[in-house]
């Protein structure tokens, strides 16, 4: 069934959208990410599949988005969710088979809906053959030159090879035995201990994933999104960093083990694997860099296609810094010719509407924001219910290994909080799980998200959901919104935000957010004649603007 699935090379049909002819679609594109587990249950077992993706692809496409952007749904133990790969070319049994997959992707493309898919290259599962059979085999064997083996420091090898420190807490390395079952060798792990980490110095690792790329080309998929871009290579003898907690203090700092120059032959390479095929595939960087100015290097001509703006998602609910970030990002990408890209939510972050206070006309204000800006924005499932963060889960519940290797959590979406974005969403007010399925959901939901489900917001004009569809429709048929390298800025008072988007049939579109939480006087942003096109709070029109509002206002 893989390889007759695999020769394939145009197993769905892909009409064209009405989009006016586009054939880079990327360059402005709506992208939904799903998260697989808490997306929707087809089969009543309380876990998010790939059935059940299927079953809500209409609601996708009636959203407006044009791309949907699946999390891992591979073979894998599930140490991280998923992040830990045992098989790069089947589905795990808990979301389906090949053949759900196969049936997803036609049913996207039916509705003019592309599918990227996550690719997670940086590190594999400890259960990857691979990685079993360099652990069978011992030192010197050539699988544990497709890891990072090395022997311990210290008068018995006690002693991990260097300080560098795991994303998830503790130690980069685990110490393995040898088959004599003899302490041995110690094996990088970035992640968890059960994410041992490629190394991308051996060839036999790029062999493999030109090879995955090529499968799942061939599947019909459109694009992947490159986990941890930037940490494929790593610097040459794998020096200490020589202090505490490297990883708080990136800033404008190359570390060893991200961002190294090195990476970027792996993606002209890709590049050119996904030129070959019809459509345009794309590649979408996870790449964390010190500026905005290392990131565009992910995107060149001859590399990937996009880049996470993790610049402008870190950024602050001020207008100055959302200025500064906007145009730092429009600066550095277009040089290279790529597209800027905007997010607020993703599975690794704590919501938007949390991060920015937990005020719903604050988010809001920020989507429409974000939406009116040049280039590629990214929505995470939930957030247009207005969903926030959950903060309440109770320790047993908990699946993030960050929890675990940190003893707990904090504040910092990165150290244990990533369950709570990653919690079921809802589609019913009724039912064990608000409708996500017939048998519960892995992690519990609150009950205040019976009100927030989709069936509920639903043709209810004041709702947040149905604000993400007049937005969406609005810049589908808009030029003047999403297409584009440019904004025109306008002179503001404090803690507004005003610039003119230009469309390319002469039309204009003025975007004004008060980022203060009071009313502020607009006499000179707004000009007459015009007309309201989308506002994120209630607004009678006039020279004053509500706090936390954005409106969008259509000028000759």
């Amino acid at each position: 069934m893989t390889q007759h699935l695999a020769d394939r090379t145009q197993p769905t049909s892909d009409p064209t959208r009405p989009e006016g002819g586009r054939s880079e679609w990327w360059r402005d594109a709506v992208i939904y990410q799903v998260y697989p587990r808490s997306f929707a249950d087809g089969n009543g077992d309380g876990m998010g599949d790939l059935a059940g993706i299927r079953s809500r692809l209409p609601y996708l496409a009636s959203l407006g988005v044009d791309a949907v952007w699946l999390s891992p749904f591979y073979a894998s133990p599930q140490a991280d969710a998923g992040y830990d790969v045992a098989d790069y070319r089947a589905i795990d049994p808990m979301f389906g088979d090949l053949h759900d997959a196969d049936a997803l992707l036609r049913d996207a493309h039916e509705l003019s809906l592309k599918v990227i898919v996550d690719l997670v290259p940086n590190h594999s599962s400890d259960r990857h053959e691979w990685f079993r059979r360099a652990l069978r085999e011992g030192p010197g064997s050539a699988l544990r030159d497709r890891y990072h083996f090395r022997p311990g420091r210290g008068a018995h090898g006690e002693l991990p090879p260097n300080d560098w420190e795991s994303i998830f807490g503790g130690p980069a390395w685990t110490r393995v035995a040898d088959p004599d079952g003899t302490p041995g060798e110690w094996y990088l792990h970035l992640f968890a201990p059960q994410q041992p980490d490629f190394n991308w110095d051996n060839t036999a690792v790029h062999d493999e994933f030109r090879s995955v790329l090529r499968f799942w080309l061939d599947m019909g998929v459109d694009g992947f999104r490159v986990d941890v871009a930037h940490g494929l290579i790593k610097a040459p003898g794998l020096p200490d960093m020589g202090h505490p907690g490297q990883l708080r203090l990136l800033g404008t700092q190359i570390l060893p083990f991200f961002d190294q120059d090195g990476v970027h032959e792996i993606y002209r390479s890709w590049r050119r694997i996904l030129d070959e095929y019809p459509r345009p595939r794309i590649g979408v960087a996870e790449a964390w860099t010190p500026t905005a100015d290392r990131t565009s290097l992910y995107v060149r001509p001859d590399e990937l296609h996009q880049a996470f703006n993790f610049h402008y998602l870190n950024t602050p609910w001020n207008a100055a810094a959302l200025r500064a970030a906007i145009d730092s990002s429009l600066d550095s990408m277009r040089p290279v010719g790529a597209p800027s890209t905007w997010v607020l939510s993703n599975h690794d972050v704590v919501r938007h509407l949390t991060r920015l206070g937990g005020s719903l006309a604050r988010a809001r204000a920020a989507t429409l924001l974000m939406l009116a800006l040049p280039g590629s924005a990214y929505l995470y499932q939930g957030e247009e219910l207005g969903l926030p963060e959950v903060t309440d889960l109770p320790d047993e519940a908990r699946q993030d290994p960050a929890f675990f290797r940190r003893g707990g959590g904090d504040s910092d979406g990165q150290d244990g909080l990533r369950d709570g974005c990653r919690v079921p969403i809802p589609w019913t007010a009724q039912g064990s799980s608000y409708g996500f399925g017939d048998g519960g959901s892995w992690l519990p939901q609150p009950t205040a998200w019976g009100g927030l489900a989709v069936a509920e917001q639903t043709g209810d004009p004041a709702s947040t959901l149905e604000l993400y569809r007049a937005a969406l429709s609005t810049r589908r048929v808009h030029t003047a919104l999403g297409a584009g390298d440019a904004v025109e800025w306008l002179d503001a008072p404090d803690g507004v935000l005003a610039f003119r988007r230009r469309g390319v049939d002469g039309s204009a579109v003025v975007c004004a957010v008060n980022t203060t939480g009071s009313a502020v006087g607009i006499p000179e942003i707004l000009p007459e004649p015009g007309r309201l096109l989308l506002a994120s709070a209630p607004w009678p029109g006039g020279p004053v603007l509500p706090g936390d509002t954005t409106v969008w206002w259509e000028t000759p």
